[in-house]
């Protein structure tokens, strides 16, 4: 059995056509929208199926049958932490090292296997619908999607905070707008430069100690390695990210964890916040003792 949503037209709405208050209302996408008028029942109103140009009025109750998915990711049990779920949304904490998709070299061991067992085990049917992604080694919140309804208002919606331990002394706030460009040579290290993307981070200090600041970030884009890149192109690479110029001395991978993902909810309409405990590793590294 598919996701079932039903809403029920307000009188703002009276006398709108079907296929607008689909669309406007409930957010409805093109895509999503023909998928729905070519499924048996997949379009409802007031229990009788019918087409999206008929006229609504107040109080008709609206039924969207979504079809069931097929997962297409290989069930494997694997650790992580659920920070939130309902039928429409999960949140995990994806632990350090862990890649978010299948890719060559992590065939069954990531969050997409974690979380479709998962599925399994809750007797769901859903596809993996990641809609922020994280470095294999970077921490934190990854919001995901379990139906076509959710999926693009949640990424339309979502706004993602990060904390990362940074080399050196930040005394104050600032932002870094410097466009990112793949390294001549390499297929995957980045740096900044002419004939780059767009891409604007902003950071603030929360705290300083034993030569590194715990930083905020906040993204205006979303490039790849974006925080990475920009910091260390201002003199502050994070601890752990020798690709980029940090020391692996206190920390065996970048300092970076997605802290606080926001989203509107697509059912409710709820303003919903999540957060991620910060690891414990980024305040040994605050914390430690030289001598």
């Amino acid at each position: 059995m598919g996701t079932r949503l039903k809403f029920i037209v307000p009188e703002s709405c009276n006398g709108k056509l079907l296929r607008d208050f689909l669309r406007t209302e409930c957010e409805v996408t093109s895509t999503l929208l023909k998928s729905l008028k070519q499924a048996d029942n997949g379009i409802m109103l007031n229990n009788e199926r019918v087409t999206v140009i008929v006229r609504i009025h107040t109080g008709d109750n609206i039924e969207l049958n979504l079809h069931e998915d097929t997962p297409d990711i290989k069930p494997v049990e694997l650790p992580f932490k659920i920070l939130y779920e309902d039928e429409h949304l999960l949140v995990a904490e994806k632990p350090p090292f862990m890649a978010v998709h299948p890719v060559h070299g992590h065939i069954d061991d990531t969050l997409a296997n974690a979380c479709a067992y998962h599925a399994e085990q809750m007797g769901e049917k859903w596809v993996f619908r990641a809609v922020n992604r994280l470095d294999r080694d970077t921490s934190g919140a990854v919001l995901i999607a379990k139906n076509a309804y959710s999926a693009p208002i949640l990424t339309q919606s979502a706004k993602k905070k990060y904390i990362a331990v940074c080399e050196g002394i930040i005394e104050e706030s600032g932002t870094v707008d410097k466009p990112i460009r793949l390294k001549e040579g390499h297929t995957i290290e980045r740096e900044t430069g002419e004939g780059g993307v767009y891409a604007v981070t902003h950071y603030k200090p929360i705290e300083i100690s034993n030569g590194h600041t715990l930083a905020e970030f906040e993204l205006e884009t979303g490039r790849t390695h974006q925080i990475r890149v920009h910091m260390a192109s201002i003199g502050h690479p994070l601890a752990g990210d020798d690709m980029y110029g940090g020391s692996l001395k206190y920390i065996s991978r970048q300092a970076l964890h997605c802290a606080q993902i926001s989203f509107k909810h697509p059912v409710t309409k709820e303003a919903m916040i999540i957060q991620s405990d910060l690891p414990t590793e980024f305040y040994s590294i605050l914390a430690r003792n030289e001598k």
